[in-house]
């Protein structure tokens, strides 16, 4: 009979479970962590709109109607595949800008840091 030994099947076998065992235990880890980004991830948009709101963006903007100024959605569509659009939009943000949009022009928002000018940029082109 050309059958494996008793203790070589039992060896090989328990490697094969110990695999398989390993295995399904990353992929649990991996979805675990997926999962846990996700609520983290939405937890950090919600926050990003809260902040956005404390720098008074929505005087003029809203996400999804024009007011004053352009949608955020319309902001991120335009800039969507452009290289560089979210440095572009930070400095808009700290200098203002006019006739992108029409007429009136984007008053330039000295009380808003770098940082905090890069935050909306990138919170603004999340907004597709």
């Amino acid at each position: 009979m050309n059958r494996p030994s008793t203790i070589r099947h039992i060896v090989i076998g328990s490697r094969r479970e110990k695999s398989k065992g390993r295995w399904r235990e990353a992929v649990r880890a991996g979805f675990t962590a997926f999962a846990l980004l996700g609520c983290f991830a939405s937890a950090a948009r919600a926050d990003d709109a809260d902040f956005v709101k404390s720098k008074k963006c929505m005087v003029c903007h809203a996400i999804d109607e024009k007011r004053v100024g352009p949608p955020f959605k319309a902001i991120a569509a335009r800039y969507a595949n452009e290289p560089g659009a979210e440095a572009r939009l930070t400095n808009k943000i700290r200098v203002g800008g006019s006739g992108a949009w029409g007429i009136l022009p984007m008053p330039a928002s000295d009380s808003v840091s770098d940082a905090d000018a890069k935050r909306l940029a990138h919170w603004v082109l999340m907004q597709k």
